[in-house]
């Protein structure tokens, strides 16, 4: 690889993230306003998805926890891939296709939100959160790409990026996060004050 394709690289993840950011940026601050307002009733938010989906998941849960940019309360969020106990046991005894939504049944209560995590939108175990959490009364949100799949139409919520490549869709997934993120903090300190 020459440093011409390292910066075609970045100019790739760039305008991957301001396309989608042209498409989506009525619907973040949508969703912004959902989540600020499941926040301040007590409502949790519960991420989950596989593999880098699944660290993503981690980091945005620990975002809301501790903090993003400003002291504050912690909110209750929390990342369905980081138990590894609970993970191991439901996908032993019932099936890797169920872990995310045996927790959601657990743990989901009306007005939480769920937000699912998959690069193409075809994980079954995602798929099958999601639709759990329908089930439970959970506002879901969806983060895809490429065509979607399945996850996108399941969603109240889909933020679908505009590329095949799983390494520009996360890329785009992770600033989603810090944007929302940004845009909660700013509503609920405003709100606070």
């Amino acid at each position: 690889m020459t440093p011409d394709d390292v910066t075609r690289r970045f100019q790739e993840s760039g305008d991957v993230k301001l396309r989608f950011a042209r498409a989506h940026a009525d619907r973040m601050v949508l969703v912004a306003d959902v989540l600020s307002r499941a926040v301040r009733s007590g409502k949790k938010i519960l991420l989950f998805g596989n593999g880098g989906s699944a660290t993503d998941a981690s980091h945005i849960a620990a975002e809301f926890v501790g903090r993003y940019d400003r002291d504050r309360p912690p909110w209750p969020a929390l990342a369905l891939t980081a138990d590894e106990a609970a993970l191991t046991c439901i996908a032993n005894d019932y099936g890797y296709a169920d872990v995310f939504a045996r927790q959601i049944r657990a743990l989901g209560q009306p007005g939480d939100v769920a937000i699912a995590m998959s690069t193409s939108g075809t994980s079954p175990n995602v798929v099958r959160g999601v639709e759990a959490a329908r089930q439970q009364g959970l506002v879901t949100v969806g983060w895809t790409g490429k065509d979607g799949g399945a996850l996108v139409t399941l969603v109240d919520h889909p933020f679908l990026v505009p590329s095949n490549v799983t390494a520009r869709i996360q890329e785009c997934h992770l600033t989603l996060g810090h944007v929302l993120c940004e845009m909660v903090e700013e509503r609920i300190l405003a709100h606070a004050s």
